[in-house]
């Protein structure tokens, strides 16, 4: 059985985080990020880990990767949606350029990246996809209505998605990360983010590697039976 995965937004904060643990896992994997290319330069130089540029929010952008990842790797068998930016802003003062945006890279490029693996994994009788949501499209948040939106669509997504390929030994499954100890998360203002973290039961922010563990578990080849599936990883802080 070929091991070969994709992660979104892989070059950077949960992403890096999921690439390496699949390395470790014994996949081949490819990292695919937006436009940030010094950072995923040093991601590849840094990990050995093929990195590739594409707009995940382009259908067509999308076909050609992954054409291009099988060629040089082989037949995909993971794949982990992970790919997300925010532009956020209150209804009033949201423009259509900032919901466009978060609606296109954060759930169209689901459909954009599984559209273009899926009739292969159906083939092959075999598949594992990981799409990552978030606490924030399960419970709502003042000013994101567009990522609220998108990452709850997210959620829908899987588990439609997940009935589709339960009996052609595909699983679609999603995790849901609460507040992630990542660059976005550090930019947050530190009397917002103070607040933030007294609302976690746990007492602290979450680590990458700990959403990169829940992946690794649903990607398994012994994780047949799990699909349809989200994993709440939040530290006690949205009990869905």
């Amino acid at each position: 059985m070929s091991k070969v995965a994709i992660v979104t937004g892989g070059t950077r904060g949960i992403g890096e985080a999921i690439c390496l643990r699949l390395k470790e896992d014994g996949f081949s994997v490819a990292a695919v990020y937006g436009g940030n290319v010094e950072a995923a330069g040093k991601f590849t130089d840094a990990t050995g880990i093929p990195s590739y540029k594409c707009d995940v929010g382009d259908f067509e952008a999308c076909k050609a990767l992954i054409e291009r990842i099988e060629a040089d790797l082989g037949p995909v068998s993971a794949l982990v949606n992970n790919a997300g930016i925010t532009r956020d802003g209150t209804m009033h003062r949201m423009t259509f350029e900032q919901w466009n945006a978060v609606i296109q890279t954060n759930l169209s490029s689901c459909f954009n990246m599984c559209r273009n693996v899926i009739e292969g994994m159906y083939g092959r009788r075999y598949g594992r996809i990981v799409n990552i949501g978030s606490i924030n499209g399960q419970a709502g948040q003042y000013g994101q209505v567009n990522y609220a939106a998108a990452k709850s669509g997210i959620h829908g997504f899987t588990k439609a998605l997940a009935q589709e390929g339960a009996g052609k030994g595909v699983t679609v499954n999603a995790i849901a990360p609460g507040y992630i100890d990542t660059d976005m998360v550090r930019a947050v203002p530190p009397n917002v983010l103070e607040k933030i973290v007294a609302k976690i039961p746990v007492g602290r922010l979450g680590k990458a590697s700990e959403i990169a563990r829940g992946v690794s578990f649903l990607v398994a080849e012994d994780g047949g039976f799990i699909t349809g599936s989200t994993l709440s990883i939040n530290g006690g802080q949205h009990m869905y």
